[in-house]
């Protein structure tokens, strides 16, 4: 259902390493980007993930309540990628645990404070 998610950012070079070094860990590549814009993913009919300068000219902000939610293949990978992205200079939001029986999940903020995931069930 979902195609992609874009995230704000007002460092464009910080963050495309900061997610360069984290979602090749789940195999994602650059699929395109400009000098505003960078998107990541594993295949051209799988959803994606995106980094953007706000076409608005405006700072970036954090979307209050906003999450996203990027699957794992199991535990072991969700606990991988959360001590990644702990080492990339990302921050605490819910370390690696079930909640509420077979969900399994990490939770982080990026380097511009955008809340995200990783998951398995």
């Amino acid at each position: 259902m979902i195609g992609y998610v874009t995230l704000g950012t007002n460092d464009l070079p910080r963050a495309a390493k900061f997610y360069d070094a984290l979602l090749a860990e789940i195999g994602a590549k650059r699929v395109m980007g400009d000098d505003r814009f960078i998107a990541w993913g594993n295949a051209s009919d799988a959803p994606g993930l995106g980094i953007t300068k706000p076409f608005d000219g405006k700072p970036a902000t954090v979307g209050n309540g906003v999450m996203v939610a990027l699957s794992a293949k199991n535990p072991q990978q969700v606990d991988a990628l959360y001590k990644k992205a702990m080492q990339l200079g990302a921050s605490d939001e819910g370390p690696p645990g079930l909640r509420g029986g077979t969900f399994y999940a990490a939770y982080f903020r990026d380097l511009d404070g955008n809340k995200l995931n990783f998951f398995c069930m």
